[in-house]
């Protein structure tokens, strides 16, 4: 009877277990693309001027999204550390950073999932 007991127990623990991992799975997707890639990406400031903008689009996206900075820059000689994964699974985005002077960079094609810095320069 004991064993029963300890079956019946271990199974409604695994079911629990189950039940609980199936409802956690969309927040642990929403969060990012749940594939293991980092894609967190040091942005380093190499020039004499403030980056006031800086946008990451997946390339498979034809407009920039939101300036990823927000109401902070990033000052000449600094550096940030951003988490570029839009859930979405892809490596491959596009980067523009915009400057205090008015010019903008644009790459194209940069990996993040295998880069783990990107320097601007002058």
């Amino acid at each position: 009877m004991t064993k029963k007991t300890f079956g019946i127990r271990s199974a409604l623990a695994i079911a629990g277990i189950a039940a609980a991992s199936m409802l956690l799975a969309p927040i642990a997707q929403a969060a990012g693309s749940g594939d293991g890639e980092d894609r967190r990406v040091r942005i380093i400031n190499e020039t004499r001027h403030t980056m006031v903008h800086f946008y990451a689009s997946n390339i498979s996206v034809n407009d920039w999204q939101e300036d990823i900075l927000g109401r902070s820059v990033l000052r000449a000689g600094s550096d940030v550390v951003i988490n570029i994964d839009d859930g979405t699974g892809h490596c491959e985005y596009d980067f523009k950073a915009v400057f205090d002077d008015g010019d903008s960079v644009v790459k194209h094609d940069i990996n993040v999932c295998k880069v783990s810095f990107y320097r601007y320069t002058e």
